[in-house]
């Protein structure tokens, strides 16, 4: 099979890659490679049985047209300021302009128009002094908000326009490496059950998300691709009652809050906060589940919940971040039966484990129902976890009642993009023909991001068609 582009993973960064290609008028045949199914056949079964069935050969919820996208709580965030480091390798400038121009492409798809977090200026000013007197950066980024459901509908609008457009979809299809000669890419090597194909290539483009960075890596390191361990991120997701958060949903919708708390001063960050969400499951390779965090436009709970990521950066002799934090997860799934682990902060600082009977007795009701109450201070790191709890407790100046007793934390919460693909601003690497996109490069962190990469790869491959 010859193509003349071939997009292995059709997530954020692999869709916009396609469609640039075509907005720009291109005439090379794609071809998109996906381990999953189209957007409309992606089902997860929970909606029904209430509880995680660990579906096989993947989960729905993480693989298949538009990636997480389809289910996440379909954030965009509309700063080059939020979601990755991107902007270090094209410039700050670059990389706010094409996120003004890919919001257009989400708009045109049925995007709602609103943009929460603007304006407010002097609620802002408050959050904002208030965050700094506990030794916090607030980044007030302004979100445009899809919606879980309604994200579904975008990408399968998407999705129609690419196949009306001539894009070829392989759903169904695991990519196993790379084909090279020499230090040239050729294409690829895919298999779908016992079939086994090889599709030939100019250019190909890598995009296989967060739920792909483990098998980039192996792959990297396979094939010579030049790259370096980077950050992996730890921590748990916290839920707390609607009226605690109240404000501060109001005003910014998210609040994105960064801190270095002692004794350690890693990096502890929130991420992907639901006003009136629900706490989720996902489950990767080898039965690792971890928790994420949905946002309805229409169905709402009576919970805000929001991420708390610690991040860790390995030096020699250690070069396996991923593996560092599948061990983690693996850990606390082991506590938790093969659920996720729930605990009330309270609890965490008396040092005992949370009991179902104390969960049925308080304010907060964990809105992931299958949630096994327990300690989750047995399985995370010391370092992790003191940088949360002493992160939690900073936050509790900027949003009172944050660090109440009540408070849930759920883990683990793992963010798997820690293998940083070297690339040029052209978004090339060592590999003649080969180009490594979204989060799953290292790069990115979220929809957005991973979006306008692919509208740069798009971009590029254009430019080299006409040159």
């Amino acid at each position: 099979m010859k193509t003349d582009v071939v997009i292995v993973g059709a997530g954020p960064a692999g869709i916009f890659t396609a469609m640039e290609l075509i907005r720009k008028g291109s005439k090379k045949k794609i071809i998109m490679v996906e381990k999953g199914v189209a957007v409309e056949k992606r089902r997860c079964p929970k909606t029904k049985t209430k509880e995680c069935v660990n579906c096989k050969p993947y989960c729905h919820i993480t693989t298949g047209f538009s990636g997480a996208g389809a289910f996440s709580d379909g954030k965009l965030s509309l700063s080059y300021e939020v979601g990755g480091d991107l902007p270090t390798l094209i410039g700050e400038n670059q990389a706010q302009e094409l996120i003004d121009y890919a919001d257009k492409i989400y708009l045109e798809f049925g995007a709602d128009e609103k943009v929460e977090g603007v304006g407010n200026f002097d609620e802002v000013k408050e959050i904002r002094k208030r965050a700094i007197q506990a030794g916090l950066k607030l980044v007030d980024c302004p979100i445009r908000h899809m919606g879980t459901e309604k994200a579904q509908d975008i990408y399968y609008r998407i999705e129609q326009y690419l196949l009306e457009n001539g894009v070829e979809l392989l759903f169904g299809y695991e990519c196993d490496n790379v084909i090279l000669d020499g230090d040239k890419c050729l294409g690829i090597v895919a298999h779908k059950g016992l079939e086994n194909i090889e599709i030939l290539a100019g250019e190909t483009v890598i995009a296989t998300g967060r739920r792909g960075a483990e098998w980039l890596e192996k792959i990297c390191a396979e094939n010579a691709i030049a790259h370096q361990p980077g950050t992996v991120d730890i921590g748990v997701r916290v839920e707390c009652r609607n009226e605690v958060m109240e404000n501060v949903n109001k005003v910014l919708y998210e609040s994105k809050l960064i801190g270095y708390p002692k004794p350690f001063k890693n990096k502890v960050r929130t991420f992907c906060q639901n006003p009136g969400g629900f706490v989720s499951q996902e489950n990767y390779d080898d039965d690792l589940a971890v928790v994420n965090g949905h946002s309805f436009k229409d169905m709402k709970s009576n919970n805000t919940n929001l991420a708390i990521l610690c991040s860790h950066n390995f030096s020699y002799p250690f070069n396996q971040p991923i593996a560092y934090a599948q061990k983690v997860g693996e850990l606390t799934n082991m506590l938790g039966a093969g659920h996720i682990l729930v605990q009330r902060f309270g609890d965490i600082l008396d040092g005992k484990r949370t009991w179902e009977k104390e969960l049925a007795q308080s304010n907060v009701r964990p809105t992931l129902t299958d949630a096994v109450a327990g300690d989750i201070t047995a399985a995370m790191p010391y370092r992790s976890m003191m940088n949360i709890i002493n992160f939690i407790q900073a936050v509790d100046h900027v949003v009172p009642g944050f660090a109440s007793t009540e408070t849930l934390l759920y883990s683990p919460e793992l963010k798997f993009y820690s293998n940083r693909i070297k690339m040029d601003k052209d978004l090339n690497t060592n590999i003649a023909g080969l180009h490594c996109l979204g989060d799953s490069s290292g790069w990115t962190r979220g929809l957005m991001m991973a979006s306008i990469m692919g509208v740069l790869m798009g971009r590029k491959i254009v430019e080299w068609e006409e040159d």
